[in-house]
């Protein structure tokens, strides 16, 4: 879920520079929960490239985080995919892939009222670039048997639960897609029984450019549990993974 965010000052505590440092790819990482995660990825030692459209904005963060940077329009596919493959051609297969990118549909895009343009804004960021930076970058990762895949999804996307059903349309539904996506990667990919985890994540009403300057939560306290699941130690016979996280604790689909 990619929004706007003052970009603050921040000077990362990178320890020695070396191209042994764990890779981490962030998409939506120049704005928002995106900026957040990336920014404590880099305080645990990890090397980031964050992903953005906006060139002058992702320079900027990346300047402000000692990250490096790629700008792309995730909403197209092929070049989606290029700069997946390249960042990878440059630093290696990541250790941790976060796509915190989406956009909010329409207040007034219930199902009946919802244009064909409207859908394919919606579903072509929040569904189809998760796909293409699944299917690109984490054959790599799973071939390795080591790896951390988070993808912000949202509780509007539920199946069950308070508030699951009824207008904004194509968000709804694209995250919906997003939580079948990383169940059914998870149970191709052993649920963390080959070293690689699937999770997505609802970071809950965040004050960021999407979630408004009332919501309850900060940016920062959207990300952790993102956090949390990138670097988390994983034991395949007590932990879980393939599931729907808020707050560190599973929530039903």
């Amino acid at each position: 879920m990619t929004t706007d965010s003052p970009i603050q000052e921040f000077v990362p505590d990178l320890g020695e520079i070396s191209p042994r440092r764990p890779l981490a790819i962030v998409t939506g990482g120049s704005r928002g929960l995106g900026f957040e995660v990336a920014k404590g990825l880099i305080q645990r030692n990890y090397r980031v490239v964050i992903v953005g459209k906006d060139a002058i904005r992702t320079a900027e963060s990346a300047a402000s985080l000692g990250s490096e940077h790629r700008i792309v329009d995730v909403a197209d596919s092929t070049l989606f995919r290029d700069v997946l493959r390249k960042i990878s051609d440059t630093f290696g297969t990541p250790e941790v892939l976060v796509l915190s990118h989406g956009v909010m549909s329409e207040k007034i895009s219930k199902t009946l009222r919802t244009t064909d343009a409207e859908w394919r804004r919606v579903m072509s960021v929040n569904t189809d670039a998760v796909f293409a930076a699944l299917n690109e970058v984490v054959p790599q990762m799973a071939e390795l048997r080591r790896g951390r895949v988070v993808v912000f999804s949202a509780c509007l996307g539920r199946m069950s639960g308070p508030g699951n059903a009824g207008g904004l349309a194509p968000y709804r539904v694209s995250k919906a897609a997003v939580n079948a996506l990383v169940r059914n990667l998870a149970h191709e990919t052993g649920l963390g029984a080959r070293g690689l985890l699937v999770d997505a994540i609802c970071p809950g009403h965040c004050r960021t450019d999407m979630g408004g300057a009332d919501a309850p939560k900060s940016a920062e306290e959207g990300a952790d549990t993102a956090i949390w699941l990138a670097t988390r130690t994983f034991n395949p016979t007590t932990d879980v993974t393939g599931v729907l996280w808020e707050d560190r604790e599973i929530v039903p689909w």
